[in-house]
């Protein structure tokens, strides 16, 4: 009620029943973080009303009640340990005390989406978990601790994709070492869950009979061992299980800066509503670099998303399709004086990445316009995931600045996704080596892109000069039978079709073959394990969902998911008749080498 009429007195009357709650409620039972929380936001109610020290100093107390209480659903505690770390650090950003708050977010987090059975299951609860850890690494930043930040943004970004590996959870790896152990965490999780969930037996006032207080008595000590237990398991797996000591924990940052590309730095952008930061991870370095964004901000960036997408969409840009005529064609591409919703054009979206954000990175990092480029491995958060840092820059026929000028550009979801591969690098070839192209220029109830066969046989012409092995499959004899079976035979793949990207379920994203589509998920059960790069020459294969922009939902993400080490991707739609040439040339540098395979490291 007092959310309604703001009268005092029902709060107060709220707080001091709530407070009886919590004090008949014995100590471990399962409902108690329950009780807690809505304790704590009756303060935290009353403190935004009062602005009272002693409301919100309370409204903190009992949140970290909640997020450390040793019984519970982890879910509630999870939603406590938020509003903790939250309230913290709006109100308390120097304090040791944020930090503390935010660390168990992160570590409840891994909890959180481990429990669910499922990919689309864990996929339909990332929005909040992945949101919240922005919040956290720019905390981190605030208190000098680039090392946590790194830390955090990899643990609680990318959780499909990080979890995914063949279809498993931490859980399920787990699982095949020592299946005992895994079943009987899985078994108390869901336990512990189930419980924390249950509605409560519990009767405050006189009405509480001997019998029911006992029985909760006995709930509450069965709760308090079955959260004994969880524990005892986890340090059991962490401690006797080789390769598990950071079980369902964030990697040290440590063990995040191994085997990190000597070409070039990966440059991490965290953006949400209070700040903007930059971390530079580099070999050689101890910890991550912190490079403050300060001119830029979350409503910026917001406001640059929205307008690239409203001009990509007036200009047709959202799918591939059959362009005849340079009119048409010249409609196709973003006028630089065509503006967006709030007034935006291309070269002001693209002027603004480069004087607001890559440019301050690339001065702080000491780059300057070489003849011979540094690599650059963009990881971008929020809506900047969805903005083309590879194309920051100031056009001006008189006066021209981009990051062409400094650096080649690549993108990747996270550094351990980056990391992996170099450390699992391959210099040799195998009998899987060379292209398997698939050219889908009809597909049956899709628009025709023609222009997919001069793509693939121009490339089929420039592999057979260089006596690269190679296979092109098209029109009715790309079946999604043929298709699979060709991409065990080949560790490069080149798709020029239609693709679709599923953001309820992004394992069922995927390609048009002539007789369906061939699903991510298809895809990763096949265990491609000398897959190499894949080319993805159809729409948008590298754009996101924007509710979830910190989980990569899409097709390029979904590949190096896979076990892709490289792959290239659109963030916007190309042309029919563009497509072949860009191909051409992408090849053309590939096979510059000299060697006998495609050299996807260039």
């Amino acid at each position: 009620r007092f959310e309604r009429t703001g009268d005092l007195p029902d709060i107060g009357k709220a707080i001091t029943s709530q407070e009886r709650a919590v004090e008949l409620t014995p100590p471990g039972h399962a409902n108690l973080p329950g009780f807690l929380r809505n304790l704590a936001l009756s303060f935290k109610l009353r403190f935004d009303m009062t602005q009272a020290s002693e409301d919100l100093n309370e409204a903190l107390a009992y949140y970290k009640r909640v997020a450390t209480s040793p019984a519970g659903a982890p879910s509630i505690k999870f939603d406590g340990a938020k509003e903790w770390a939250t309230l913290s650090f709006i109100h308390f950003t120097a304090s040791a005390e944020t930090l503390l708050a935010f660390e168990t977010v992160v570590k409840l987090v891994a909890v959180i989406a481990g429990l669910e059975q499922t990919v689309q299951h864990r996929h339909s609860t990332l929005h909040s978990v992945s949101t919240f850890t922005l919040l956290a690494a720019g905390a981190a930043c605030a208190l000098e601790r680039p090392d946590k930040a790194l830390e955090w943004l990899e643990q609680g970004r990318c959780l499909v994709w990080s979890q995914l590996n063949h279809l498993r959870t931490p859980l399920g790896d787990l699982r095949l070492v020592n299946p005992s152990l895994a079943d009987r965490y899985s078994g108390i999780s869901k336990e512990l869950e189930i419980a924390g969930s249950r509605t409560s037996r519990l009767t405050m006032g006189p009405e509480t009979s001997t019998s029911e207080g006992v029985s909760a008595e006995k709930e509450a000590l069965s709760h308090v061992k079955l959260a004994a237990e969880w524990e005892s398991v986890l340090t059991t797996i962490r401690t006797t299980v080789p390769g598990f000591e950071n079980f369902l924990l964030p990697l040290p940052c440590s063990s995040l800066l191994q085997n990190l590309p000597d070409t070039g730095p990966i440059i991490l952008i965290n953006v949400h509503e209070y700040s903007c930061d930059a971390l530079a991870v580099m070999a050689g370095l101890d910890e991550p670099l912190h490079i403050p964004l300060p001119c830029f901000s979350f409503e910026k960036a917001e406001t640059l998303r929205t307008d690239l997408t409203g001009l990509l969409r007036s200009s047709g840009m959202r799918v591939r399709d059959d362009v005849q005529g340079s009119e048409t064609e010249q409609h196709r591409k973003p006028q630089q004086s065509r503006a967006g919703p709030h007034g935006e054009t291309l070269a002001s979206i693209l002027a603004t990445l480069w004087i607001d954000v890559v440019k301050p990175i690339l001065d702080a990092l000491g780059f300057s316009a070489l003849s011979e480029l540094p690599r650059i491995w963009w990881c971008a958060t929020g809506p900047v995931a969805f903005l083309p840092l590879h194309a920051a820059g100031i056009y001006d026929n008189g006066n021209s600045e981009t990051i062409f000028d400094y650096a080649v550009s690549s993108y990747t979801p996270t550094v351990t996704s980056l990391t992996s591969r170099v450390k699992n690098a391959r210099t040799s070839l195998d009998d899987t080596s060379g292209l398997f192209m698939v050219s889908q220029p009809d597909t049956p109830k899709l628009s025709r892109i023609p222009a997919t066969m001069e793509e693939v046989r121009v490339i089929q012409a420039q592999l057979t000069s260089r006596g690269v092995r190679e296979l092109m499959l098209e029109g009715s004899d790309a079946t999604i039978e043929a298709g699979l079976r060709e991409m065990e035979n080949y560790n490069n793949v080149h798709f020029a079709c239609h693709a679709i990207q599923d953001k309820k379920d992004p394992l069922q994203s995927g390609f048009h073959f002539h007789d369906g589509r061939v699903s991510l998920s298809t895809i990763v059960k096949k265990n491609l394990k000398d897959a190499n790069l894949a080319f993805l020459s159809a729409c948008q294969t590298s754009t996101g969902d924007e509710k979830l922009s910190e989980e990569a939902v899409h097709l390029a993400a979904g590949m190096l998911a896979a076990g892709y080490r490289g792959v290239v991707g659109t963030m916007w739609s190309i042309s029919d008749n563009q497509a072949p040439e860009v191909a051409k040339d992408f090849y053309e540098y590939l096979l510059a080498g000299g060697g006998k395979g495609i050299d996807a490291s260039r």
